[in-house]
């Protein structure tokens, strides 16, 4: 049988260690299916019902296995469904090959069916991006694109016109007038160093040892270096920050963790950014600025990967280009450690605070469904080593404050393109790369309903993934941010009928059950959890419990009162959870 070029395609991914594609099928890409049949016993093929879900699933296998993450779809709008999830790995700087289909080259520019230049589409999000002409480019620019996806941590993009890829691999239609021949290379990657300079680890350390009250804010380029970090506030007496995307840094029930900035932050974490007077950023880049200190405040060091991230929130005293988790170990040989602690026991005792008024908004007497007790019981009954995704919106507040990292617990969700829907398939793509690990995906009714097809994936695989639907039949998050802009809320409740996704979970052959009474929460969560094969639990919360930052500036409380008082609907029961939430944090 004659080797083809998508066979030459799929064999070189495998030679990078490349064991799944996410995709869809499609006449654009049969013959790259074709090579993936030929190399089923190296390269996995995960059949979805959604691109957007397969380039999702991309991202999700790089992010928790710092692997390349590849995804296929077919010519034209299979090509455009992918653009989500790929920007998805573009904001949050995941290596991601998406691979594309197009069609032949005899036709192209003549208005043939479904003829969309992704080249063109994908110039933005794409780091590397090239219409495969000639089966002899193959597979040097398969090296080339998945070297530029690691080093500039984003995304390449590889199309392949229908006639290339079922040519003769051999196939060398043109003449060679250039004074040189196809790309020969190897499948091989080298990470560029990532110790700072010396000078620059010293003049940091000089900064931080003549501090008074440091403050370290840890991204998520430091998740994996936890003990660098730990080392490094045990040195330096220092609380630790973690962003959104950063929560598994270090553990939530460390000494050292006073949590999140900014609207799903914590009021410790908000106090320490106002009381530092000296910032150490490591691996994040960390957006809201107005949650940073004002700008020549605080002394400022960071540790960042990437020259043009360094110093681009706030001026920086002393850029570092690095590695977090080497720059973190060299540095700690330059501090003096401090034998006070009061900085760090100020926030210690805060921290316990806040711990305490978040216990007390987790209770099972509240009728309706506190969202924070939902999150409360998937917490309490997870694994030690449980992977948790979350969707964007009210949710990620509730698992933001309510998911405690413990162990070698991780959690991962849309961090800078904040998208609705990647809950699920991320789900799926974190069971497939770790089988003996428990996955839970939280999802709000919202998210869930974009992409709930790929539960039926989940069922297709057998995978034991259980699924936590946080229903308030509304958009939470933007009606809160209407409120908050002073504006009552408008188009944010989807009303009747009313969803139920369990019904939807059992049509796929999975687990589902629909809980509407708090006493049933924690013993439907825990079955979920115990099913051998895909769960969902599906439960009407309360729909009026707004995620309340963690320090309430006086302009929020001001625009909030606005909003009731032109004519925001269900200000009552609003009113009434929101006294309700303080009763319980006062003991009562």
């Amino acid at each position: 049988m004659t080797e083809i070029a998508a066979e030459v395609l799929i064999e070189r991914l495998a030679d990078w260690g490349v064991d799944t594609v996410f995709g869809l099928p499609g006449d654009g890409i049969n013959g790259i299916m074709e090579g993936l049949r030929r190399q089923a016993d190296r390269v996995r093929f995960v059949l979805v019902h959604h691109e957007e879900a397969a380039a999702f699933m991309a991202t999700a296998h790089a992010k928790a296995t710092g692997r390349v993450g590849v995804c296929l779809a077919t010519s034209g709008p299979g090509g455009i469904h992918l653009l989500n999830g790929l920007y998805d790995a573009k904001l949050d700087h995941q290596p991601v090959l998406a691979i594309t289909g197009m069609q032949e080259t005899s036709v192209l520019g003549t208005g043939y069916q479904q003829e969309v230049h992704l080249d063109h589409l994908y110039s933005d999000v794409a780091e590397y991006n090239l219409i495969v002409d000639n089966p002899t480019q193959l597979p040097g620019v398969v090296d080339i694109a998945i070297r530029t996806a690691y080093s500039r941590r984003g995304v390449a993009h590889l199309s392949l016109p229908n006639d290339v890829q079922v040519a003769p691999a051999d196939a060398d239609p043109y003449q060679h007038v250039a004074p040189a021949t196809p790309p020969a290379t190897a499948p091989v990657y080298l990470p560029p160093p990532g110790l700072p300079r010396t000078e620059d680890l010293e003049a940091a350390a000089d900064v931080l040892n003549a501090s008074e009250r440091p403050a370290i804010l840890a991204g998520a380029g430091a998740l994996h270096a936890r003990e660098e970090v730990l080392a490094v506030a045990e040195a330096l007496g220092a609380p630790v920050i973690k962003t959104l995307p950063g929560k598994a840094v270090i553990p939530d029930d460390s000494p050292y963790a006073v949590g999140g900035i900014g609207l799903l932050g914590t009021r410790p974490g908000e106090e320490l950014i106002e009381d530092c007077d000296a910032l150490l950023m490591a691996g994040t880049n960390f957006p809201y600025t107005k949650h940073l200190p004002e700008p020549g405040r605080v002394r400022v060091v960071q540790i960042e990967a990437d020259p043009i991230r360094a110093g681009v929130r706030l001026p920086t005293e002393v850029p570092m280009v690095g590695d977090a988790k080497e720059g973190l170990a060299a540095l700690l040989h330059l501090l003096k450690p401090r034998s006070d602690r009061s900085h760090l026991d100020k926030y210690r005792r805060a921290m316990d605070r806040w711990r305490d008024d978040m216990a007390a908004l987790q209770s099972p007497e509240r009728d309706p469904i506190a969202p924070q007790y939902l999150m409360g019981c998937v917490d309490r009954a997870a694994a030690d080593d449980a992977i948790l995704t979350c969707d964007s919106g009210t949710i990620a507040t509730w698992a933001a404050r309510h998911w405690t990292i413990r162990g070698n617990r991780r959690f991962y969700l849309s961090g800078n393109l904040a998208t609705m829907a990647p809950g699920l398939p991320y789900a799926i793509a974190m069971q497939l790369a770790f089988p003996g690990r428990q996955v839970i995906a939280f999802i709000g009714d919202g998210g869930f309903a974009m992409l709930m097809a790929e539960f039926r994936t989940a069922a297709h695989l057998n995978l034991p993934i259980t699924v936590v639907v946080n229903n308030n039949d509304s958009l939470g998050q933007i009606l809160w941010e209407q409120m908050v802009l002073g504006f009552p809320e408008h188009g944010v409740r989807f009303g009747r009928p009313a969803a139920d996704f369990s019904a939807w979970a059992r049509s796929c052959g999975g687990y589902g059950r629909k809980v509407t009474d708090p006493a049933d929460v924690d013993e439907a969560v825990r079955q979920a959890l115990a099913h051998d094969g895909p769960a969902l639990v599906d439960v009407d919360v309360n729909p009026d419990e707004p995620p309340m930052p963690g320090k309430v500036t006086h302009d929020q409380a001001v625009r909030f009162a606005k909003a009731f008082i032109k004519g925001q609907p269900r200000k009552a029961s609003i009113a009434t959870t929101l006294f309700k939430d303080k009763i319980s944090q006062l003991g009562g």
